[in-house]
């Protein structure tokens, strides 16, 4: 597939990236010099210097016969006029990227395929994480039927320095699977003889009504969040905590600019807006931070969410979560102490991920400290994999099949699970493994 990126800011180098690494053809168009060569020198793809919102650019660098155009640059009005150039040359399918509220309704009638707001999908990561406890990704597949969580290993946990051959071996009643294992960023595909060690994040499928095994085993809470403090007043705090506290949670915001936090207080009614320091401790303990079940740093700045997330940590706050625009740093900061990330990019990623390979492919997850990809897919009459168990496909060490969903039921696979046609596989590979992934439909 020939799909042109137009934009080369932290969303479109990212999908460029991951596009690329798994063979599609990417053409990415940027109007600053600068940036352009940067990317080129990083990421292996095309890279036009030019105005992407120009049909005339589009048509000179040969893109009238691409498949789909993605608009993600920082501009609103960029993206829409991106994706008109794109019709009016004949792209069949366009993506935008856009905040303003207004401007969506407009772009919808306009015939924009699919439109994306990164802070909203950002948002509902976040409310998603603080209404199911402390954990550092929660991803539900097969129609909620089957739920991939995500953990890090307590250095005291019983199960530190053990296989998960071992494990599986002294838990009764074994019904969920630990599909991957990063550590220090580097992601490793779970397998008998993987040995877990302290600050592990760890990537387990489960059945939706067994989480509480999967929780206990990790030594971890599943309790919702009653009072969350957010700190910052970016776009991304305002929207995370309207919906905190439209779900019924309790939310107070922390920022040091008073004019920002009147504005708050007269858009969020709900939210009680203070203004002082995220990171002194003695007004966060003034706000009840040692009673916050979830914290959540979302400045613009990764270094003040790291050291907001420390300090309402050893104030004794509950989860805390710190928004990252460097995702090259969360891999870096196991065992700092942060529960959880989040990244605009990758939410926005996801989203526009799952719109790309949407017909066989139903789902992609990315995640914030790996290169791995959770996808689900169908299994169509083609497939090679029908019939076939899982131990009799020789699937490449970099994949593993992590769930099942087999008309109305949906469970986690064993190795003697065979293959049917019209069954969901939910997959976890690596980029080079992707294409092996994609096979297996058929």
């Amino acid at each position: 597939m020939r799909i042109v990126i137009v934009g080369a800011g932290a969303v479109g180098s990212y999908l460029a990236e991951r596009l690329a690494l798994e063979g599609q053809d990417i053409v990415l168009v940027e109007s600053n010099a600068a940036r352009a060569a940067e990317v080129q020198s990083s990421i292996d793809c095309i890279v036009v210097t030019g105005n992407g919102a120009s049909a005339s650019t589009l048509v000179k660098a040969g893109l009238d016969d691409a498949d789909l155009l993605i608009a993600v640059s920082s501009s609103d009005a960029i993206n829409v006029l991106a994706c008109s150039a794109a019709t009016t040359i004949g792209i069949p399918r366009t993506v935008a990227r856009v905040e303003d509220a207004e401007l969506k309704a407009e772009v919808e009638e306009l015939g924009v395929d699919f439109i994306i707001d990164p802070g909203e999908a950002a948002a509902r990561d976040l409310l998603a994480l603080v209404r199911r406890g402390a954990i550092s990704d929660l991803v539900e597949f097969a129609d909620g039927q089957l739920v991939l969580l995500g953990a890090y290993v307590h250095p005291k946990a019983a199960f530190v320095g053990t296989t998960l051959a071992e494990l599986r071996r002294a838990v009764d009643g074994w019904n969920w699977l630990v599909v991957a294992v990063i550590r220090h960023g580097e992601t490793m595909i779970a397998r008998g003889s993987t040995i877990l060690e302290p600050h592990d994040h760890v990537l387990l499928m489960v059945q939706a009504d067994t989480t509480d095994e999967a929780y206990d085993l990790l030594g971890i809470s599943d309790t919702a969040a009653e009072k969350a403090i957010v700190l910052g007043a970016t776009r991304l705090a305002q929207i995370t905590a309207a919906m905190l506290s439209n779900n019924g949670i309790s939310t107070t915001l922390i920022d040091e600019d008073r004019e920002r936090c009147h504005l708050v207080a007269e858009r969020l009614p709900r939210v009680v807006a203070v203004c002082g320091s995220p990171t002194d401790p003695k007004l966060l303990m003034a706000e009840g931070v040692d009673a916050a079940d979830s914290v959540l740093a979302l400045s613009g700045w990764d270094g003040d969410n790291l050291l907001a997330c420390l300090v309402a940590k050893e104030l004794g706050a509950g989860e805390v979560i710190a928004r990252f625009t460097n995702t090259d740093l969360v891999g870096l900061l196991s065992g700092a102490g942060i529960d959880a990330t989040v990244s605009s990019r990758l939410s926005a990623a996801n989203e526009i991920l799952r719109f790309v390979r949407r017909g066989i492919i139903h789902s992609v997850t990315t995640f914030s400290d790996s290169d791995a990809e959770a996808i689900e897919l169908e299994v169509r009459s083609t497939s090679p994999a029908i019939g076939k168990s899982l131990n009799e496909l020789k699937a490449p060490a970099s994949l593993i099949i992590g769930g099942v969903q087999r008309g109305d039921k949906a469970f986690v696979p064993r190795g003697s699970t065979v293959i049917e046609e019209g069954d969901h596989l939910i997959v976890i590979a690596r980029p080079e493994a992707i294409g092996a992934a994609e096979s297996l439909s058929g």
